[in-house]
Formats: C-alpha cells, structure tokens, sequence
C-alpha cells in the first residue's frame, strides 16, 4: 500500500466563507487570502465578518454598501444623510437589531423596510418575518455608520428608561409583584426579565395606588408612548417612556398576569397582585387590545378594602341610606343598581354584600370577572367560551340552595328572566343595568320582553347612582354663583336666596386640580304600590318619575345639588356628571 503523501497532510484547510466573501472576492474588491484573514478574526473576535472587513483598511465601508447593492440589486442608503429622532421606534425588538446589527427605518402595509450591511442573513430575515409577522425589504448601508446609529439607539433608550425606572423615594424591597407560578419559556424570559422595565412597572404601579388612581393607560402610537392614570375620573398623562419599550413592558405585564405573550392579534384579560409591605396586597385586572401600533394595555386597581369601607363612606343622604338598607333586610326580591361604566356600582354592590355576610347566609355572585374577593362568598367568573354564562351561572346557583344571589350585569331577557324568577321564589337578588337613571330601569326591562306583572311583583329598589370629584377641603373658596345660574340649574326659588355657600376647585399640592377623591350621587326609589300600578298599566318612565318625586325621590341632579350645597362638590361638576 503507497504511503500517504506528506504535502496532502500538510496543506492549509481551506476556511469556509460566507456568501458576502465570497461576492467580494468574485468582483475582485479582496482577494482570497484577505477574506479568509477576516473570518478567522471575526469568529475570534465574535464579531460580524463585515464589520471586520471595514475595520482591516483593506477596502471601506461606504465601498463594501456600493458592491454589495449593486451585486444583489438592493437600494442603496447613506444613513449620515438620515436623522435618527426621526427614525420610526419599537418597529424590531432592540434584542434583534442588536444581534444581527440591523435597523428598521420604516413599514407600509405588510412590508418591513429594514437597514443591513449584509443583506445574505437569511437567518435574519426569518427571525424578523417571524416577530413581526412582515415581509423584510433590505436596504444596504454601511456598516460602521450602521453600527453606531444602532449604539445611539441603544444607549438613548436605556438612559430615557432609567430616569423614569428610579426608585427615588419608593423602597421596592416592600413592592412585589407576584409572577404566574407557571415556568416561562428562556426566550419569553430574556426579553421580560430586564431591571428596567421591572423597576418601571413597579413605579408606574406603585405611583398609581399612592395617587388613588382606578387605571393605567399604556398606549403605544406611532412615534411615542404614553402612560396616564384615571384619577379622580379624569386621565392624566404621567410619563412618555421611549417607545422602544412597549414590546417588552406589555411582555412583562402579559407573564405576570398569566396572559399569552406570543399571541398579539386578539384582545386578553387577566389578573395580577401587588404585594405593598408585608400584609397588604392589591388586585389588579389586566385587559390588552390590539392598536394599529402595538398594544394598548389598561390596568384596574382593585382594591379589596373599598368594598368594606361602609355605607356611610360612599355619601348616601340618611333618607337614602335608611331605603337601601330597608331594601336589603328584605328577605326576597330585586335590588338594582344602575349608571354607566367607572359610576361606582360594584363597590355599591359589594358593599351591601358585606353588610348581608354572615355564617347564616349562602351568598354567590356571578360576574365578568369577579373584581373585588370577598371571603365567605361563592365567587363565579362567568366564561362564555366555556358555556358559563350569566344565566347558565344563575341556574346552578338556583340548585345550591342560596340565600342572596349577585349578577354582575342583566344582559338578556334569560339572564333576567331567571334573575326575576329567584327573586320571586324566596330569594334576595342584586343585579346592574347601564341605565341613566332609575325610572327608565324599569321601561328598558320591559323593552327586554319582560312581562310587567314581573317587573312589579319582583323589583323592591331601584339606585341610580353617579360619581362626582369631592372638593379638596384645604384649597376649595367661596365662589359667586348668580341667582339666574342657580335656578337654571335646578335650585328651587327658596335655595337660590343666597342663605348658603358654594364652593370652587382652586388646586394646591394636595390635591388634583381642586379636587381630591370622589362622592357618590344618588337617586334611590323605592318601587311603592302606586308605582306598581303604572308599572301594571305600562305606563312611560316620566310617569314613574313624576310619582317617585311625590313620594320624596331625588332626581340625580337633585341629589348632586344637594352636595353642592352641603360644600362636597361644584356646581360645575354636578352639572358635568348629570344630565336633566
């Protein structure tokens, strides 16, 4: 057998080259020995082979782009000649441009036109077609100009980020937030699990619950984001953080309320807690939407305590508080509250649900979701995937042998009908309707299909009920109302005499522009034989309402000029919040 040849065992192994080497070397730019150099500098260096290539002074970086476009017939793009304020944010994960060193510089319709030096990164191009769900157009640039705007970009965000993610004055060792118990993917947990988008949730949370906010807004538009805060009733812009983050920040908060962070195309729910000193913990209930830019994520606080506040903190006037509590002591019928959405009604609810909880009493509630836990009652989330709707929940509860049964919200003439059916067999039942106030309650449930013999021999109370901003006692002055204004709005003759004072919002650093909390108004009826009769007749809702006002019913707006008098509120507020 012929011994091997020596010169076979030592000739040089030829390095594999990359598509980009080789394109150079084919249209002569380098030669072989330069473009296998640069790879092995590059793989030691663990660097891009054509930031390499730029940096050996062998050929430059603005003649490697000029090569390459025309090779590969790819638009050409001189990024000094580009202002990078203008360049669109949180199109490509910052995670991704950094990796393979590339730049989104624009989208129209599926397409995504994004910046390369090295437009043969097929492995780029698939990561990116499959996080953004777009079709990439290459555009080569140079490739240190490349790498400096993406550093630029980098080092912007994360500065922007920390001055919002500070802890200043907070100690965030007593702020937790409790993280799903279910293990998240490595990939899911690289992108969500940085301090700063950490730090800055726990601000914006924390911030929101020490200003007694009831939602955060987390709304991405095309070239900025924003945060605002529901206080008081009325949004407030507190922070525009870089808009590079909102991938990340609506990942961190979809893992932690156990929402799919891979799906962004329908909306979610879900729910979280914040764990405020050792024994204080706060709900929050999470809702994502699909924008036209990203996700828009609102945030309610649910705070478990508002519900055990009492009868005499949410500002019902004696008479109307000895009615509602005269109504629930009933041992069967329905109570309904009504308003429209943010008016207050399920901590009404849940309120008159802590005065009913006792060992003696079965107790449970159908809602979507449930908002506030209250230990002792049977708590249902409706789900109306599953089948476990409003009236499938009200069946089953009919079978458990209850005592008070809660609907979160009359939607349907089942729903109602059921509802009515166990108010009328025995049981005390509490429900809402959007309504605007408590005549028309009963005209919108007989415009459900609902017979008027039921509504009559069922309903035992009807409360409207809106949400005024509380003046703040340490700023609010004396204000001058003309008498034509007074009885404009609604005083009598003798109130608009001038025998008393009203106030105005003047603001100061306790309070949010003049007010400070909120006040409930109140129309709480009775549903009495004479309306009964009316009801039996089908008589109109201004039947109902001219009968409720000569037994002694405060219309809302009545009932909000009442606060105004009592110095709780403005008149310009009762006006804004009720409508005659």
């Amino acid at each position: 057998m012929a011994a091997a040849d020596p010169s076979i065992k030592n000739a040089p192994v030829a390095v594999p080259l990359p598509g980009l080497g080789r394109a150079l070397i084919s249209a002569g730019k380098i030669s072989q020995q330069v473009a296998e150099a640069t790879v092995k500098k590059a793989a030691a260096n663990r660097t891009p082979f054509i930031s390499e290539l730029s940096q050996s002074g062998e050929i430059s970086a603005r003649e490697i782009a000029e090569t390459i476009s025309s090779m590969f017939s790819t638009p050409l793009l001189d990024l000094g000649a580009v202002d990078p304020q203008q360049l669109p944010q949180g199109l490509l994960d910052s995670k991704i441009s950094t990796t393979y060193r590339v730049l989104a510089l624009g989208k129209r319709g599926n397409r995504l036109t994004v910046a390369t030096a090295d437009p043969t990164q097929q492995e780029a191009a698939e990561q990116i077609k499959f996080t953004t769900q777009l079709v990439v157009d290459w555009v080569v640039v140079e490739a240190d100009k490349l790498q400096r705007l993406i550093e630029q970009a980098n080092k912007s965000v994360g500065e922007s980020l920390d001055t919002y993610s500070a802890p200043g004055d907070f100690d965030f060792d007593d702020v937790k937030i409790e993280d799903a118990p279910e293990e998240k993917d490595s990939t899911a947990g690289a992108d969500v699990e940085d301090a700063p988008i950490v730090k800055f949730l726990h601000k914006m949370l924390l911030d929101a619950f020490n200003m007694r906010a009831s939602d955060l807004h987390f709304e991405p538009y095309e070239h900025h984001y924003r945060v605002r805060f529901r206080i008081d009733g009325e949004l407030r812009e507190i922070a525009t953080p870089p808009i590079a983050i909102k991938d990340k920040l609506a990942s961190r908060i979809k893992v932690i309320s156990r929402l799919d962070i891979s799906e962004k195309r329908v909306p979610q729910d879900g729910r979280m807690k914040l764990k405020v000193g050792p024994d204080r913990v706060i709900d929050f209930r999470v809702s994502t939407l699909p924008t036209l830019f990203g996700e828009k994520i609102v945030i309610r606080i649910l705070d478990p305590s508002s519900a055990k506040m009492g009868i005499d903190a949410l500002g019902y006037e004696p008479e109307e508080k000895e009615r509602l509590l005269h109504a629930i002591r009933r041992p069967y019928g329905m109570i309904l509250v009504t308003g429209p959405t943010g008016s207050g009604k399920t901590v009404s609810l849940y309120t008159c649900l802590n005065l009913l909880n006792q060992p003696g009493v079965n107790i449970a509630t159908a809602e979507d979701p449930s908002e506030i836990n209250l230990p002792g009652v049977n708590q249902v989330n409706v789900n109306e995937k599953a089948g476990l709707t409003f009236a499938a929940a009200l069946k089953a509860f009919l079978r458990q042998d209850p005592d008070i049964i809660m609907v979160g919200e009359i939607r349907d003439l089942e729903t109602a009908d059921i509802s009515i059916k166990a108010a009328q067999t025995g049981h005390l039942v509490l429900s809402t309707l959007h309504t605007n106030d408590a005549p028309t309650t009963l005209t919108r449930m007989r415009n459900m299909g609902i017979a008027p013999f039921n509504i009559a021999s069922s309903v035992i109370l009807i409360t409207a009920q809106r949400l005024a901003r509380r003046l703040c006692p340490q700023c609010k002055e004396p204000a001058e109302v003309p008498r034509e204004a007074l009885l404009e709005a609604g005083y009598s003759e003798e109130d608009a005499d001038g025998s008393w004072v009203s106030y105005r919002p003047v603001g100061c650093p306790a309070c949010n522009n003049g007010y400070k909390g909120r006040v409930g108004i109140y129309q709480v009826m009775p549903v009495s034989e004479e309306i009964q009769r009316i009801i039996l007749r089908d008589g109109s809702a201004l039947e109902i309402a001219a009968q409720a006002r000569a037994e002694g019913v405060r219309s809302l707006r009545e009932s909000g000029l009442h606060k105004v008098k009592l110095g709780l509120t403005s008149l310009e507020e009762v006006l804004a919040v009720t409508n005659e």
